[in-house]
């Protein structure tokens, strides 16, 4: 009995979509919505990478995330002391997430080649990465591309004997050095 309500719970949780799936679903309908609202109307085969950016800035409409101005006396402050005037906008982890849904979407749909996808054009992305940028500079956070550092490589050196002693220990030592490269 137990064993049984455990698949009839599992048959019920795969026949629906999942949250992730909800979502792009929806995301799916507001977009195509917006171009049927565009003026003049679109259609999706006539979309470019401009028409997107053009709705993301739409939603930013619909946004709740403080972004101070460069003239605000809170910009570059992190937890600003009191309130400002500055406009609510999307936050950009929330477009990102939206655009690789869209971007998804578009690939199920059987939308064309990866390269006709408006959702991946090189635009966006450029869109994207300044509304990034521009968020942390009016938060006060950095959002600087961090130069990966390489480990040190460690080489070995023997330095008493070649380490072929008949006696197997015969007092050869073995010194690590680091090598770093550049």
């Amino acid at each position: 009995m137990e064993g049984e309500t455990s698949v009839k719970a599992a048959a019920s949780s795969s026949s629906s979509p999942s949250r992730y799936e909800s979502q792009k679903r929806r995301d799916w309908n507001t977009f195509l919505q917006y171009l049927k609202n565009h003026k003049p109307p679109l259609n999706l085969s006539r979309c470019s990478g401009a028409h997107v950016i053009e709705f993301l800035k739409y939603l930013d409409q619909f946004g709740k995330t403080k972004v101070h101005a460069m003239s605000c006396p809170f910009f570059g402050q992190p937890n600003p002391p009191a309130q400002c005037t500055c406009p609510l906008k999307q936050a950009w982890g929330s477009l990102d997430a939206l655009i690789g849904r869209l971007r998804a979407a578009f690939e199920e749909i059987g939308g064309g080649l990866p390269e006709s996808n408006p959702f991946a054009a090189k635009a966006v992305r450029i869109y994207l990465k300044e509304v990034r940028q521009t968020q942390a500079k009016a938060r006060g956070i950095p959002y600087d591309k961090k130069k990966r550092k390489r480990p040190p490589t460690a080489t070995a050196t023997p330095t008493a004997g070649d380490g072929n002693d008949a006696g197997g220990s015969g007092g050869s030592a073995l010194v690590v050095t680091a090598a770093t490269t550049a």
